[in-house]
């Protein structure tokens, strides 16, 4: 049977640990989540966090906020904007010269005193790169805690956030609370959540917000940026169609077939960890709790065991197809259509199919 991930503790069994909160934090409500803008451009994480963050806003009975920084006239009010759309009530808009662009001191201190004027019960950040970085910088000043790379948020019934993710290499998922400490910090990887529907013409309030920053206080300066030409040679979480090899195609040389058929199919391709850790494939087309998380339509899974640190950064997708020789494999619980054959016959077999299917003389003996 495939793992499921870990069932909330019971409020009962939390009560034991739960001292009465403090009464300087009794007054935080609301449900934030941190709108990461670069450069003019939102990361998309920050809208499938504004879907999520809806979710629970709803369950509190609380307003949603989204939190936009960055310097005045630099795609902060479009930002905004586009956070209504989302589906949040409110934005507090953060402007200020050394927000231009991100360094952590002036970036933390602005968030850590935004939250200490206007208290939110509940802050959520994307696990990227700044994310990451901003959080435990937030979390650390505030003495507060954050959990990391949640796969899923809830809302209890003592209205405790249960915030679940991967723990022990990702052999297991363990929910957290934070219980006598505000605001409860969670990040969340992008894909991992579901994009919600984004609704034309929707408003709400602006609340701005002067941080008390001074650029000569600043230790780090920025001198240039040069863009990271890197990121863009792969498509791998935001792909429709994804194919991925794992230690049952048994060589390096095997996964050519992969390759093969995902560029038959106009597709991503990727793999599981344990290829990454050999040298067999880049990290950049990992797939799993330490690697990408998709959320593709089809996603083909080829000679990989499906082990829980896998399954977290697929179990989005709307349709897994595993192929492999062990019918007990644990991808085999969980994948919609499971295969059991040799993956190394079978996707040659597909590659042709597919170019067959799909060539200039099939599509026009389909129409004729």
């Amino acid at each position: 049977m495939s793992e499921k991930p870990a069932a909330p503790a019971p409020a009962a069994g939390r009560a034991a640990m739960k001292k009465e909160l403090p009464e300087h934090f009794k007054a935080y409500r609301h449900v934030w989540v941190f709108v990461e803008l670069e450069r003019g451009h939102v990361h998309p994480v920050s809208w499938e966090l504004i879907g999520e963050g809806r979710k629970l806003a709803d369950k509190l009975g609380v307003e949603l906020a989204g939190v936009v920084m960055g310097a005045p006239g630099a795609g902060t009010l479009e930002a905004a904007a586009e956070a209504f759309a989302y589906g949040a009530d409110l934005v507090y808009l953060v402007e200020h010269e050394t927000l231009g662009d991100y360094r952590n001191e002036p970036y933390a201190k602005a968030l850590t005193d935004l939250v200490g004027t206007h208290k939110p019960e509940i802050l959520l950040l994307g696990a990227t790169t700044l994310g990451r970085d901003l959080a435990g910088a937030v979390a650390t000043t505030l003495a507060t805690g954050l959990t990391a790379d949640c796969t899923e948020l809830a809302v209890d019934a003592d209205k405790s956030l249960a915030a679940t993710r991967p723990t022990f290499g990702g052999s297991l998922l363990c929910t957290i609370y934070t219980l006598n400490f505000r605001p409860q910090m969670a990040t969340v990887r992008p894909r991992v959540m579901a994009m919600p529907e984004r609704r034309e013409g929707r408003t709400g309030r602006v609340v701005p917000f002067t941080p008390d920053l001074e650029e000569s206080a600043i230790l780090t300066k920025l001198l240039s940026f040069m863009p990271d030409r890197t990121s863009a040679k792969n498509n791998l979480a935001h792909a429709d169609v994804v194919v991925a090899g794992g230690l049952g195609l048994q060589s390096a040389e095997n996964l050519q077939l992969v390759r093969r058929l995902a560029g038959a199919m106009g597709a991503e391709f990727g793999c599981s960890r344990p290829l990454v850790q050999k040298g067999w494939m880049p990290a950049d087309r990992q797939i799993g709790q330490t690697g990408k998380t998709i959320r593709p339509k089809l996603y083909i899974a080829a000679g990989i065991s499906g082990a829980i640190q896998h399954r977290v950064g697929v179990d989005g997708a709307d349709t897994i197809v595993a192929i492999n020789t062990d019918a007990n494999a644990p991808i085999m619980a969980f994948a919609h259509l499971a295969i059991v054959t040799d993956a190394i016959r079978l996707l040659p077999a597909l590659a042709e199919a597919v170019t067959r299917r799909f060539s200039p003389h099939s599509r026009d003996r389909i129409a004729g």
